[in-house]
């Protein structure tokens, strides 16, 4: 099969097209013949070998990068049930990885269904990315009636953030870098404020957009200036959802800044967005529902598999909108 190969750390030029023995269904497993694969920035820093920025280690090498797959069963593993046999399915391989390749394997117990009418890329963006979006829109806590400034919101979470808070009756204000981002994202919900944080004045632009009411909750996974501008339109009592720091250093706020407007800060990461009944699965499931309802559909960029060091570049330099896909 062919795949991309990793056998050091360093650069996106680390990703190279190969062609590897065939991955086999063990028992309990199942083959996935690959039609999308998930680009995440973690993918991004497993890749350069920056571990402390990792909720685990660092793999050995070589190896086949990804963790996010989506595809048709070609092949079970002994035990398997037979109705898998042909099922278009998606699924998060966990703590593996081999998602960069045609064929990818995981325990059945992990694949959920790919709902009617959904394709594999949208599958594949929901499965982890939109998982994640779901567990910190639950840890923020919205109510309909409050407004909320989402950054970059033409991002994967961002995108999927801003219309599921959109249908809810939030109203959503959508911040992106760029004219033609912060054009996708004033399309993605009606209502929907956009604004340009490439523009200096993209605050003042905020407030004379809302025409004086205050910001109750900002959702922040970008970090650094970008991120103190945010919290600085904050109305009085608001809070800070912390769940990244896309732009290299978090979001400098202090104790004394927090007590000054009386807002609240609140990380929502690893276990504090998982729910406790139903761990990750349920985020997953909740995430994929509202793809099949139609409430959310996520942005992609795709490119070919052999791209992977394309994909991996435009991620990191902010070139791609919502999630980035790798298409074998």
């Amino acid at each position: 099969m062919y795949a991309i190969e990793q056998t050091r750390f360093g650069g996106p030029e680390e990703l190279r097209r190969t062609e590897i023995p065939d991955v086999e269904a063990a028992p309990g497993f199942v083959r996935i013949r690959v039609e999308a694969a998930g680009v995440h920035l973690i993918d991004a820093q497993v890749r350069s070998g920056v571990a402390e920025a990792l909720p685990f280690s660092l793999p050995e090498l070589p190896m086949v990068p990804g963790r996010e797959v989506a595809g048709t069963i070609d092949r079970l593993g002994e035990g398997v049930d037979p109705s898998w046999a042909g099922r278009r399915v998606v699924t998060h391989l966990g703590m593996a990885f081999g998602g960069y390749a045609e064929l990818a394997v995981r325990e059945v117990e992990a694949l959920h269904a790919i709902p009617e009418g959904v394709s594999p890329e949208v599958a594949v963006a929901m499965i982890g990315t939109g998982r994640t979006t779901v567990g910190i829109l639950r840890r923020a806590a919205i109510e309909t009636d409050e407004v909320v400034l989402v950054l970059a919101a033409g991002g994967g979470i961002g995108a999927i953030a801003v219309q599921a808070l959109a249908a809810r009756g939030v109203t959503v204000v959508g911040v992106a870098g760029g004219p033609e981002k912060t054009a996708r994202v004033a399309a993605l919900a009606p209502g929907v404020v956009a604004v340009d944080y490439l523009d200096p004045d993209w605050p003042s632009r905020v407030r004379q957009r809302l025409s004086g009411r205050d910001i109750n909750v900002v959702l922040d996974g970008v970090g650094g200036d970008v991120g103190r501008a945010a919290f600085d339109l904050l109305g009085f009592g608001g809070r800070i959802v912390l769940f990244g720091w896309s732009a290299g250093d978090v979001t400098p706020v202090s104790v004394a800044d927090l007590y000054a407007r009386n807002a609240t800060a609140m990380v929502a990461l690893g276990s504090s967005i998982i729910p406790k009944r139903g761990g990750i699965r349920a985020l997953e499931t909740e995430a994929l529902r509202l793809v099949e309802d139609g409430v959310v559909r996520p942005l992609t960029t795709a490119f070919p598999l052999g791209r992977a060091a394309d994909a991996h570049a435009a991620l990191q330099s902010r070139a791609t909108v919502g999630k980035v896909v790798l298409i074998p």
